[in-house]
Parts: C-alpha cells; sequence; structure tokens
C-alpha cells in the first residue's frame, strides 16, 4: 500500500509542476454539445426535435435553444417512462440500466433520474480530476497511504426485472475503479447494507480498525457518525480515533451552518473541499482550497445553460416562466444568479436541476451554489436566498458561541401582510429566543438589501421557535425521507409547514400557533 501512495505522490507532484494549456471553456463546451447531438440523432428524442437538423446548421448552439425546449422533471417525464418501461434508444443511445432517486428535501414522491453507463464513467473520470486537485493542497506522502471513508447509500440496488434504482452514490460506488478498492471504506459489505440506522451502526463499530486520512459526505450525517463514534469509543475528538484525518470533501448543503458544531469534534484542522455531484451527474469541484468557488466540468459530459433568477424569467413560486432569457457560458456575469439548465449523456436535454448559482469567478468558470429555486423566500419580494440565511445562521452562531445544526424557515400571513417562521436547532450553550430573533434580523438586513426595504412594508416581522435537533430528523424519517444525501428542506412551503407544525405538536409537545 505505501508504494501505491508514494506513485500518487510522486504522480500529482508531477502534475502540478506540468504547466497546463489554457483552453477555451465555452469551445470545449460546443464541442460537447455537438458530440452529444450527434450520439443522440438517432434515438425518439433526436428524432422528435430533429437533431440532425441541428447538426446542420451554422451556429448549432442558437439552433439547439430554438428547436429543443426547456424541460422540467414533469415534461420530460414522459421519455423517461419510456426507459423505465424498458425501450431503448429514448433520450440516449442503448437501454437505460440504472436510475438515480432523487435525493429529495421534501415529503413528495422521489423523482427518478436515467444514469447512462457513458455517465457513470464520466463521474468515475470527473471524480479523478477531483482527485488530481488534491496536489494543490500541500499533503505528506502519507496521505496517499490511508483510507476514504465514504458516506454514502446503499450499493445493494432495487431490481425489478427491466432496471435497478437507488441513490447515485450507491450506483456509483457500485462498480468503483480497480486502483481505488483497497483505500474504500466502509468497504463492500457494509456499502451494500440497505437500512441506513444499521450501516450508522456498523461503521461506528468498525471506525477505530480504519486509518482514515479523508471523509466524503454531507455534512450533517457525518457530524453525528463522529459524534456517536466518540461517544462509542470514550474519546475527545474524532482525531484519536483518526490521527491522520487531513481532508473532509462535502457536498449537498453548504457547510457553514454546521461547521461550528464540526470543528468542535476535531483535534487539529482540516482541508474542506466541496463538490457538486447531483443526481443528474458531477457539475463542479473545488480545485484549489483557498478558492471560494467550485469549477465546472465543462468537459465532463454536461452541456451548461443559465437562466437569470429575476422576476422576468422565474415566477414566485420558483418556475421557469415561458420563453426565458438563456444564457451560455460565454455570456455569464460574475455575481448574478441563474438557474441552471443541463443537457447531458443520460438523455437530460435542456433540464431545469432546480439549483440556483452564480459565478465567483468567471475568467475560471468557478461558481457557488445560492439555493433552490423553490427554496427561496420571497413572499413580497425581499428574495431571500438559502445563502443570505446559511450567512445570518453562522453570524449569530458566532456572536452568541452557539452550535446551530439544522434550522428552517416557512412564509406567513399577517393581518394581510407577511411574515417569516424560523425554526432553529440550538445545540449547546443559551440564548434567549428574543434576542436571537433580534439579531437574525439585523443580520439578515446585512445580507440583503431587498430584505431591509420588505422589513419595512410588507414582510412585518419575523418568528423564532428554537426546537431539538433530533426532531429534525425525527420528521424527514416519519416522511419516508432517510439517507445519506438526504437534507432537511431551508425553506418550507405551505404544506410542508403543516406537516412540520402536526409533526411537532405530536412528538415534541410544541404548539404552532401561526
Amino acid at each position: 500500500m505505501a508504494s501505491i501512495g508514494i506513485i500518487i505522490k510522486n504522480g500529482l507532484t508531477l502534475t502540478k509542476r506540468i504547466p497546463v494549456a489554457r483552453k477555451n471553456p465555452y469551445k470545449s463546451q460546443e464541442r460537447l454539445l455537438i458530440r452529444h447531438l450527434r450520439k443522440a440523432q438517432f434515438t425518439a428524442f433526436g428524432q422528435e426535435y430533429n437533431f440532425s437538423k441541428i447538426l446542420k446548421s451554422d451556429d448549432k448552439v442558437a439552433a439547439f435553444q430554438e428547436m429543443v425546449p426547456i424541460h422540467s422533471y414533469e415534461s420530460i417525464l414522459k421519455w423517461w417512462q419510456m426507459c423505465l418501461e424498458g425501450e431503448s434508444s429514448v433520450c440516449w443511445p442503448g437501454k437505460v440500466d440504472y436510475f438515480a432517486l432523487s435525493s429529495g428535501t421534501s415529503t413528495g414522491t422521489s423523482k427518478y433520474i436515467p444514469v447512462t453507463r457513458t455517465m457513470i464513467k464520466t463521474i468515475h473520470r470527473s471524480s479523478v480530476k477531483q482527485i488530481l486537485s488534491l496536489a494543490y493542497c500541500n499533503l505528506p506522502q502519507n496521505f496517499y497511504e490511508k483510507d476514504i471513508l465514504m458516506l454514502g447509500s446503499s450499493t445493494n440496488l432495487e431490481y425489478n426485472g427491466i432496471y435497478y434504482a437507488g441513490d447515485l452514490s450507491g450506483i456509483t460506488s457500485k462498480d468503483l475503479p480497480f486502483w481505488f478498492q483497497p483505500f474504500y471504506k466502509p468497504g463492500r459489505e457494509i456499502a451494500s447494507t440497505k437500512n441506513w440506522q444499521d450501516k450508522l451502526d456498523l461503521i461506528i463499530k468498525e471506525a477505530h480498525k480504519w486509518d482514515v486520512g479523508a471523509i466524503v459526505g454531507v455534512p450533517a450525517w457525518f457530524q453525528i457518525l463522529m459524534e456517536r463514534i466518540i461517544e462509542l469509543h470514550k474519546v475527545k475528538t474524532i482525531h484519536d480515533i483518526w490521527p491522520n484525518l487531513m481532508v473532509f470533501t462535502h457536498g449537498g448543503v453548504a457547510f457553514e451552518p454546521y461547521k461550528k458544531g464540526f470543528e468542535s469534534l476535531l483535534g487539529k484542522p482540516l482541508i474542506y473541499l466541496e463538490t457538486y455531484l447531483a443526481s443528474e451527474g458531477f457539475i463542479a469541484y473545488q480545485a484549489r482550497p483557498e478558492n471560494e468557488g467550485m469549477r465546472l466540468l465543462v468537459r465532463g459530459g454536461i452541456f451548461f445553460e443559465f437562466i437569470p433568477f429575476n422576476d422576468k424569467n422565474i415566477d414566485s413560486e420558483g418556475n421557469v416562466l415561458p420563453n426565458p432569457e438563456v444564457l451560455t457560458l460565454n455570456e455569464v456575469e460574475e455575481g448574478v444568479e441563474y438557474v441552471l439548465l443541463l443537457s447531458t449523456c443520460s438523455g437530460a436535454w435542456r433540464y431545469i436541476i432546480g439549483d440556483v448559482v452564480k459565478f465567483t469567478d468567471v475568467d475560471n468558470y468557478e461558481i457557488k451554489i445560492t439555493g433552490r429555486t423553490k427554496h427561496f423566500l420571497s413572499l413580497c419580494g425581499e428574495h431571500l436566498s438559502v445563502e443570505n440565511m446559511n450567512r445570518a445562521i453562522e453570524l449569530v452562531s458566532e456572536e452568541f458561541n452557539i452550535r446551530i445544526r439544522e434550522f428552517t424557515v416557512a412564509g406567513i400571513n399577517i393581518d394581510k401582510l407577511f411574515g417569516h417562521h424560523w425554526f432553529i436547532s440550538v445545540e449547546n450553550g443559551s440564548v434567549d429566543q428574543a434576542l436571537m430573533k433580534e439579531r437574525l434580523d439585523f443580520y439578515l438586513k446585512q445580507t440583503n438589501d431587498d430584505y431591509i426595504t420588505e422589513r419595512k412594508h410588507a414582510l412585518k416581522d419575523i418568528y423564532v421557535d428554537f426546537v431539538p435537533n433530533e426532531y429534525f430528523h425525527g420528521w424527514l424519517k416519519a416522511n419516508g425521507k432517510e439517507g445519506a444525501q438526504i437534507k432537511f428542506p431551508r425553506v418550507l412551503k405551505k404544506e410542508q409547514y403543516e406537516n412540520w407544525k402536526t409533526y411537532l405538536r405530536d412528538n415534541a409537545g410544541i404548539t404552532i400557533n401561526n
């Protein structure tokens, strides 16, 4: 194993020293789209939207945008349903053998996202690119001999005689590259465990046997996992179990609200790297730890388009309006929020993924996720994003020296005007709810000018209730939403809000009158 570590370290060092030829990212995207169109021109979808004609156009990107409509999950489902029924060459050549169940943060049914074998190979290649980026982290040679713990969903996928279904993490972990398998933890047997709590129990029991150098997963679940490992083995920090732990690659949700509580479990600092792996594909990764943004994988099997996130293009419910403005990578600007559209080698075409991003560095095509189209709160024009919420929670955590693991907010009506109702989990220390409300409101005003304006007019008040963390996870479990990729919704829509209030009343004895 040591010899493999030396080879990897030397290879990464060499990669860092070799000058990289600067490539035009938009040209790479244009070539990728043309390859996709050629590959899929004889599929049912390609014939319906005349991909052959698009390929004969002088401006193929413009022709593609003109002839292929934007699709939501509901509108593209008629095509994907044919794939689910076993039909071949519907949206991409060949039969789709895998479907990723969308992680979901609501009580609705899961979406089935096609995952082709081409996409699986593309994700593995993109993962290698992320590993190569570790060359910029100046890690010691022995790091490359350590285990990597990936907290993902079960690799024991459901099979109905036509296709396999499960979370994307389970699909991609089922067939890992041979060279990676010696480093992979928790190992094949534990990884195949279907029950989520049973899997956590097995990892906690075996944790002391591993020499973990890097962990990969969603922050909330890793915090729970580390707390339980520390408790079982009666140690002070996770570094008493894994002294060589150096890197945390995280994704799924913003890390900032979890950081204070997460770091209280450590014996020394970690390098944090963010990754953007969605059910639809590997979108971006943090190439350098000192940079805020994640670099788009412009040659990673996905053609990107961007809809400016404004009232001209998006309605108050987060839906894309007819005939929106749509931009390509060469037209975007830094600091502007965009709704992502994806066209992939899994047969998603101009597909609304539901995420909102903004560019932190256009020259290096680096982005950060600012929220979801459905998880912005704008009852009266306050345009409060998940990024705004995360920042405000981070600031109140620092001010009061408290750890906040989970929070959510709902829009409510107050005397023909509007309000926000916050539910916050405070783990340590104590703070008065009235003071929390005052300071949270203050920091939200600091982060969002529209919020300041509306607090003077239509946004009458905000309310804060403290809720123990166990009820956040309990609500997810009660609604059948438990697993590696599951996140609590940052914004509760009307039905979710009513469901949440009922759950708190029946299980926590907390009555909400709003």
